[in-house]
């Protein structure tokens, strides 16, 4: 019997700051009632004044950590999705490292935006079952407040901060981790990107977009790289039991369901509340889901996302 590494534990964690529709309604040319119609959003979470990236994902990991019955010490690697980093470096994820107490191992960050958990996963996966030890933690956490332009209406009332986390354990048996799929194609960076960098002006820089060009791609490609992981999983769309999108719009998430023909009663849905929160929109639903029991032992679980770049990719668990 193969090696898989199976999700023994998640974790999530929302700052406390609720910011709705109609508090954006005050400063901007929008109503609750446009951005519920165009997104499905009614609210989002911004993080504290002096709460980093790094702060979120610890509280995401420790609840992960919890749920597994796990220490800090008991992880051998430590991967962090993010596009908003604490600092430019050293990464975001050596500073959960040492907020954990974790002394051992190796951690570091990936940048895929969105899509980045995906990516992560896929990587620790990888590496667990290429001999890197045994147990891993995958966190999505981001502060996209820090990076918004609050004039913007287009993009401002679309994202919201928030960490999620899975811990990994390598395990023989049948459960786990099927087949993860990733693809990128940076042709299409203009359309989804942040106007600054250090090595391009020294600004942190403000997120910009084109929302039709997005909402087009985005559909195209989620459907097509879910059925792709679906068949390396070989397991057929009809038995998929649960769909745990990328929270980024009501609307791509109903047309990416219509077009793999999947009931909107198998696709777990949390964008209402918590907005488009990037590399942990899709560990935050997906925690969600496990502890409120929608999610049962050998379901098959499949996990999408799109973003930035453009980068895109799923999984197929079974839990």
């Amino acid at each position: 019997m193969r090696q898989r590494a199976r999700i023994i534990g998640t974790g999530a964690y929302l700052p406390e700051r609720v910011l709705t529709n109609h508090e954006l309604a005050e400063r901007l040319d929008t109503s609750d009632e446009w951005i519920v119609e165009r997104t499905g959003i009614r609210e989002r979470r911004i993080a504290a004044e002096g709460e980093l990236t790094s702060d979120l994902g610890v509280a995401a990991a420790r609840r992960a950590l919890d749920a597994a019955g796990l220490a800090a010490d008991d992880i051998d690697l430590l991967v962090l999705a993010t596009a908003t980093p604490d600092q430019t470096f050293p990464a975001t994820a050596t500073a959960i490292q040492a907020k954990l107490g974790m002394t051992r191992g190796a951690a570091f960050d990936v940048a895929a935006v969105c899509s980045g958990f995906i990516f992560a996963l896929s990587v620790a996966e990888s590496m667990l079952r290429g001999g890197a030890g045994t147990t891993a933690l995958v966190v999505g956490a981001e502060t996209f407040s820090r990076i918004l332009d609050w004039d913007d209406r287009a993009t401002a009332v679309l994202f919201g901060d928030g960490a999620g986390a899975v811990v990994l354990r390598l395990e023989q048996g049948e459960r786990g981790v099927l087949a993860c799929r990733l693809r990128s194609d940076g042709r299409r960076s203009g359309l989804l990107y942040v106007d600054g960098g250090p090595s391009s002006t020294r600004t942190t820089g403000l997120l910009r977009m084109s929302g039709r060009e997005v909402f087009r791609h985005a559909v195209m490609n989620l459907a097509e790289i879910l059925a792709d992981t679906m068949d390396a999983a070989g397991v057929p769309l009809g038995a998929l039991d649960w769909l745990v999108p990328h929270q980024a719009n009501a609307r791509i998430i109903d047309a990416t369901a219509r077009k793999l023909g999947l009931p909107m009663e198998r696709v777990v849905v949390t964008v209402d509340r918590h907005a488009n929160t990037s590399a942990a929109s899709v560990p935050l639903a997906l925690d969600e889901a496990a502890r409120d029991g929608r999610l049962r032992a050998g379901q098959i679980v499949a996990l999408e996302a799109m973003g930035g770049g453009f980068a895109w990719g799923a999984a197929a668990v079974r839990w």
